[in-house]
C-alpha cells in the first residue's frame, strides 16, 4: 500500500485523512502543488515548491518546514513508495498545505498547526485516455464557458489554492456543450482569454507564440518552461491580452500543464483551428522530450493502453463528464 506523509508520519494511502474542522474543508484555505517525474526523476520540483511557499507567505500560513526540508520530504515520499511503481510508471507528487484546524476547535487537538500532506500517485491514471486528444478527429475543442475567471483584484490567481469551485463550474458548463473533449477556457471580466481549468493556453500566429499576460492566471511551471523551450528553438513568445478573435484566427493552439506537458487544440468553440498537429507545437514537444529523455506523447499513449480498461466517468481536474453532470 502506498504511503502518505502527514505532519511527520507516514500512513497508508487509504487511511490518510485530515480533520473535518481543517481550514481546507471550511474555507478551501489550502495551497498545493502537483509535480511529475520523467524516468523517475522529479521535474522542476524546486520551482513548484518555491511557488507553493509564495502562496504560504501571501496567505500567512505558518511554515512547518523550510523549502529544502520539504524537498527532502518529497524525495523520501517517492523513495518510500518506489516499490509500488513498476519500471515504466512515473511519480506524481501531490503536496497540500493548509492552515490546519480552525482555532475554535482547538480543544479537540493536542496541537493546532498547519496540515502538511505529501502523497505519491502514479501519473498514468491522470493522463490515461489523453492519447486520443492527439488525433485531430478526436482532439480538444476549447470552449468559452459562461463562468469567468476570478480576477486578481478579487483573489490572486497566482496562488495555487484549493478554492477552485469556479474551475469545476466551468467544467460542468463545458460538459453541457454537444460533442466530446470540450475543455473549458475562461475569460476575464474584460473579455480576454485567461486559462483553462488547470492548464495554460498558447496561440501561434505567423510563427510567433502568444500567451495571455499573467495578470489573471495561475502562472504554470509548464507555461514558464515553454519560454525556455522557445528560446532553445529560436521562437519568439509574447505575453499580451488575447481576444476570442485571436483564437479563431490563430495557426496553432495548444495547452500546457504538469501531467501532460503539452497538448494540441484542434477546435475553438467548434470552429476548426487546424487539422493536424502544428509544426511549432510539435517542435516544442520534441524539444521537451529530448530534454527529459523520453517521448512525452508516446508515454501518454503507452499509459493509455495500459489503463484502457480502468477508466472512470467521475470528474477529472480537466473534464467534467456529461454522464456525471446531474
Amino acid at each position: 500500500m502506498r504511503k502518505v506523509f502527514i505532519n511527520g508520519i507516514y500512513v497508508d494511502e487509504t487511511d490518510a485523512k485530515i480533520s473535518i474542522y481543517d481550514s481546507a474543508l471550511m474555507f478551501g484555505d489550502m495551497v498545493f502543488e502537483m509535480t511529475r517525474s520523467f524516468n523517475k526523476q522529479q521535474f522542476k520540483l524546486r520551482e513548484h515548491i518555491e511557488r507553493l511557499y509564495r502562496g504560504l507567505k501571501i496567505l500567512r500560513i505558518p511554515e512547518l518546514y523550510s523549502i529544502d526540508e520539504l524537498m527532502d520530504i518529497c524525495d523520501e515520499v517517492q523513495k518510500v513508495n518506489s516499490e509500488f511503481f513498476n519500471d515504466t510508471d512515473e511519480h506524481r507528487l501531490l503536496i497540500n498545505i493548509s492552515r490546519g484546524p480552525l482555532g475554535i476547535y482547538h480543544r479537540l487537538f493536542d496541537k493546532v498547526e498547519p496540515t502538511v500532506v505529501v502523497a505519491d500517485f502514479p501519473l498514468k491514471w491522470t493522463v490515461s485516455g489523453m492519447d486520443e486528444l492527439l488525433n485531430p478527429e478526436e482532439g480538444i475543442n476549447a470552449v468559452i464557458t459562461p463562468q469567468r475567471a476570478i480576477p486578481a483584484e478579487l483573489l490572486e490567481p497566482k496562488i495555487k489554492n484549493r478554492s477552485r469551485l469556479f474551475y469545476q463550474m466551468a467544467n460542468i458548463e463545458a460538459s453541457l456543450i454537444a460533442g466530446r473533449n470540450n475543455w473549458a477556457v475562461l475569460l476575464d471580466p474584460d473579455g480576454f482569454l485567461t486559462e483553462g481549468t488547470g492548464d495554460n493556453i498558447f496561440l501561434v500566429k505567423d510563427n510567433v507564440i502568444y500567451t495571455p499576460e499573467p495578470r489573471n492566471i495561475l502562472v504554470g511551471i509548464s507555461r514558464n518552461y515553454i519560454f525556455e523551450l522557445a528560446k532553445q528553438l529560436n521562437y519568439k513568445v509574447i505575453e499580451k491580452n488575447l481576444e476570442t478573435y485571436d483564437a479563431y484566427n490563430c495557426d496553432e493552439f495548444f495547452m500546457t500543464a504538469t501531467p501532460f506537458c503539452i497538448l494540441p487544440v484542434f477546435k475553438f468553440n467548434g470552429t476548426q483551428i487546424s487539422t493536424q498537429i502544428g509544426p511549432i507545437t510539435k517542435a516544442l514537444h520534441d524539444q521537451w522530450s529530448k530534454n527529459v529523455g523520453l517521448d512525452i506523447w508516446s508515454q501518454i499513449k503507452n499509459f493509455s493502453d495500459e489503463c484502457r480498461n480502468e477508466t472512470s466517468t467521475a470528474p477529472t481536474p480537466y473534464v467534467f463528464n456529461q454522464e456525471t453532470n446531474s
